[in-house]
């Protein structure tokens, strides 16, 4: 399984290896769930939202996201879809 830091910054994938932007995982890869989201890094937020499992996780992405976005989605929206986001099972990555 991957570190919710790799599995947040994850730009795509190569068969089973997912490939992780670096440099945005250095910068901002200690910020919570919340501080990603009040950064405007809504994908990272909803995919540390994903990996975490929290339901008030996701319930400040979206909160957040409504704010800043002036849209009125909710915990049951598509937001898989929205953000590009699907959890899935690698087990190695490489960092970019």
């Amino acid at each position: 399984m991957l570190s919710r830091e790799d599995f947040i910054f994850t730009i795509g994938y190569d068969g089973p290896m997912a490939v992780v932007d670096g440099k945005a995982k250095k910068r901002y890869g200690s910020l919570s769930t919340r501080q990603l989201a009040e950064k405007g890094l809504f994908r990272a937020a909803y995919s540390s939202a994903v990996w975490s499992k929290e339901p008030a996780d996701m319930d400040a992405v979206v909160e957040i996201y409504n704010k800043l976005s002036g849209s009125s989605l909710t915990v049951n929206s598509q937001l898989d879809r929205l953000f590009g986001v699907f959890p899935v099972q690698a087990s190695r990555s490489v960092v970019l």
